[in-house]
């Protein structure tokens, strides 16, 4: 088990959206011609923003693949194998440590390490946004229609329209690093680094194959 906790280290910064992204939402009431594939938006602003949940998923993803962290045949001695493709649950690793055991309550990590705070909009991006709704009618969000092309004809069809926060926008995001006394903590904020220059090199959000979710990130550790 962790001892006792010694202190809090915060990685904190700006996500700079490169390319639109998308991190889906939901629409209980849709509306006769409205949009069925809306981000997800803050329930009182409308204002979008990026899910502590979405960015801690896509990280431990990265990392779990950079070290080979998802085979089942990587699991301790005696662990269940497993092909389900979820997330690490061996209670022993760095990644389990720092994300936490998935599913596991039979660990001796303790409490999980990196808490993940939503990121909300900057100033000055909400300033741009608002800016945008008043003189173009846009939601907060760009509207881009896509189509699937019949390779033999040429044709366009299935047409689909995906909501998606455009290029340019900016969220400010925080990650509180729990550091007990019998950690590495230079190992743990190495950790959390290296998933960030990943993600810098894939996508976050969806559709990264087709140019969605391309990110750069600026961000101190104190």
């Amino acid at each position: 088990m962790a001892s006792t906790l010694a202190r809090y280290r915060t990685i904190s910064g700006t996500i700079y959206c490169e390319t639109g992204l998308r991190i889906g939402g939901s629409n209980e009431h849709i509306e006769i011609g409205g949009l069925e594939n809306t981000i997800i938006r803050h329930p009182i602003s409308d204002e979008p923003y990026i899910p502590g949940s979405s960015l801690k998923g896509k990280l431990r993803s990265l990392l779990e693949y950079r070290h080979d962290r998802r085979d089942s045949r990587n699991q301790p001695k005696g662990q269940t194998a497993r092909d389900d493709g979820e997330p690490c649950q061996c209670g022993r690793c760095m990644i389990c440590r720092v994300f936490g055991p998935h599913k596991n309550p039979r660990h001796e990590q303790g409490p999980t390490r990196a808490l993940f705070r939503d990121a909300q909009l900057t100033s000055q991006a909400r300033q741009q946004l608002q800016d945008a709704r008043a003189s173009k009618g846009l939601f907060f969000t760009e509207v881009k229609t896509e189509n699937m092309i019949t390779r033999t004809t040429g044709v366009a069809s299935s047409p689909r329209v995906q909501e998606r926060v455009p290029a340019g926008t900016t969220f400010l995001f925080t990650i509180a690093v729990r550091i007990f006394h019998d950690d590495d903590e230079t190992a743990i904020i190495g950790l959390l680094e290296e998933g960030l220059k990943l993600l810098e090199q894939d996508y976050l959000g969806a559709s990264g194959s087709r140019g969605y979710g391309q990110v750069r990130l600026d961000y101190t550790v104190t």
